[in-house]
C-alpha cells in the first residue's frame, strides 16, 4: 500500500536552566486526548519554520520572552489521527527554544496544563519513541 508524503509541523522544545543547573523541559497537555506534548503546530504563512515555533510554544504554553534556534534540533515522525477516522504521517521538525519567562495569560491558558521536568522524565512521559530519544539526547 502506498503512502503519501509526510505533512509538516514544527515543534518547540522549551528550555530552562533549573536553579542546580541542570536543564529542564516544558510540556503542555493536548487539548484532546490530554497526553504530554510539546507545543506544536503547522507552518504559518509569512514566517520561517522557527518563528512559527516560537509563535505555537506562545499560543500553547504562554513562552513570552526566548531565544530560538534557527536549525532543528532534530526531527520526529507520528500519525495524526483526522476527523474522518483516517490517519496521516507528519514530519514534525523540533526548535530549541531558551525560555526567559512565561505569562500566566495566553491563548491557551485553560485549555492546557504545563509542567517543567527533566529531559528524562519529559521522555518518559512522550508517547513518540523518536521524540524519547531526542528528549534523552539533552
Amino acid at each position: 500500500m502506498l503512502r503519501r508524503p509526510p505533512e509538516l509541523q514544527v515543534a518547540a522544545l522549551c528550555c530552562r536552566t533549573a536553579e542546580d543547573g541542570s536543564t529542564e523541559v516544558l510540556l503542555i497537555t493536548s487539548r484532546d486526548t490530554g497526553r504530554w506534548v510539546l507545543p506544536k503546530g503547522w507552518l504559518m504563512e509569512d514566517m520561517n519554520a522557527a518563528e512559527a515555533a516560537r509563535t505555537e510554544a506562545w499560543e500553547e504554553a504562554g513562552v513570552k520572552a526566548a531565544s530560538v534556534s534557527t536549525e532543528p534540533y532534530g526531527v520526529y515522525h507520528y500519525d495524526k489521527r483526522l476527523d474522518d477516522g483516517y490517519s496521516a504521517p507528519v514530519e514534525v521538525r523540533v526548535y530549541r527554544i531558551d525560555v526567559e519567562e512565561l505569562s500566566d495569560v495566553y491563548p491557551e491558558t485553560r485549555e492546557r496544563a504545563r509542567l517543567w521536568l527533566s529531559p528524562q522524565m519529559a521522555a518518559a512521559r512522550v508517547a513518540e519513541p523518536e521524540l524519547k530519544a531526542l528528549l534523552r539526547q539533552l
